[in-house]
């Protein structure tokens, strides 16, 4: 697979600036979440959405077996370290230690990404320490 030019991301994501928060939607300017906006920039930048996204949770400090966001993000993107996430990369936060990763936000310069976030919608702010540490995984999205 060969990474997706990491700029049309940036645009993409930064064209949902401003999208209220709901739960579960992906739809620009209307409504997302942190996956929805995902989902939304994957369908600009890649395509069709690959499979249809189940019901899921919004318990940030959810614990099991299995990382099932970085699972999937794994059948349909390219996994890099988190450390050599740049911009363009779609990151999974771990928001509690020892829960699974939840929570997904797109970095759009060495020290900035973007995200939906409940009663704020989609915003761009700083990658500070405390969001930094939080990244569990780091994917770049595929060239359609």
């Amino acid at each position: 697979m060969t990474p997706a030019d990491n700029g049309r991301v940036i645009v993409a994501a930064r064209a949902w600036l401003g999208t209220p928060y709901h739960d579960q939607a992906s739809l620009k300017g209307v409504g997302c979440d942190c996956l929805g906006l995902a989902r939304g920039v994957w369908r600009e930048v890649v395509g069709p959405e690959p499979f249809p996204i189940p019901a899921y949770s919004r318990d940030w400090g959810e614990t099991g077996p299995r990382e099932v966001l970085a699972e999937g993000a794994r059948r349909m993107m390219i996994e890099v370290p988190p450390s050599e996430a740049g911009p363009g990369a779609l990151v999974l936060f771990r928001m509690k230690p020892r829960a699974i990763a939840k929570h997904v936000g797109i970095l759009t310069g060495p020290a900035t990404f973007l995200h939906a976030y409940e009663r704020l919608g989609v915003i761009e702010e700083p990658l500070t320490n405390a969001w930094r540490r939080r990244i569990a995984f780091a994917f770049l999205f595929p060239q359609r």
